[in-house]
């Protein structure tokens, strides 16, 4: 399945190794634009203590999980640290019917996937911690994870950041506010850079 980009919105892609702040980014960037809307990933993953169903992300069985890849009912899915994670087509379309952007909150094998069939609307950026020893403090000072995961997560940070280079968009988080403030000016050239895209494309087909 593909997506019909029938409203012409952007599709914007939020990556960064487990701890960089990309979801704290995303919540920030939903409260102050009404014109953006998550896409809830579906996952397999415990559910942490401050998170909830439907709001952080779609919490389902392993079971459940593979029964809805069957029907093939992801856009896309990756398993990350031992757990699945899925964005579904029905509600990427249906946020894009609605005329607004659509964020997504994933890693770099989700990305890759995405681009490969939103291709051109794709506006992706990736989040670099400031420094390796900020990301264990964050890590650590998040106290939503036991330790063994923590490790597990820190493990996996070179291969993580070694993905930067395959984004449009490359950020150090040394300040939230900083960075949601860059990232909304990224997101507002690239909709300039479209709308002008979109009316020399509609004059070229009147020609």
């Amino acid at each position: 399945m593909r997506i019909k980009n029938k409203k012409n919105g952007l599709f914007i892609i939020l990556s960064s190794p487990s701890g960089a702040g990309k979801t704290t980014i995303a919540k920030k960037l939903l409260k102050n634009n009404k014109n953006i809307e998550l896409s809830i990933s579906y996952t397999t993953r415990k559910k942490r203590p401050l998170e909830k169903n439907k709001k952080d992300y779609k919490f389902i069985s392993e079971g459940e999980f593979t029964k809805l890849k069957k029907k093939k009912y992801f856009l896309e899915w990756a398993k990350v640290f031992n757990n699945y994670y899925g964005t579904s087509f029905l509600q990427v379309q249906k946020i894009n019917n609605k005329g607004k952007d659509v964020l997504f909150d994933i890693d770099w094998q989700g990305s890759k996937k995405i681009k490969r069939k939103l291709g051109k609307d794709v506006v992706s950026i990736f989040i670099l911690p400031p420094s390796k020893k900020e990301l264990v403090k964050r890590l650590k000072k998040r106290a939503q994870d036991p330790d063994h995961i923590v490790r597990e997560r820190l493990s996996f940070y070179k291969m993580e950041l070694s993905h930067w280079k395959e984004y449009k968009y490359v950020l150090v988080n040394k300040s939230l506010n900083e960075t949601v403030k860059k990232i909304n000016s990224i997101i507002e050239t690239e909709r300039i850079i479209k709308q002008k895209k979109d009316l020399i494309l509609k004059k070229i087909r009147n020609l």
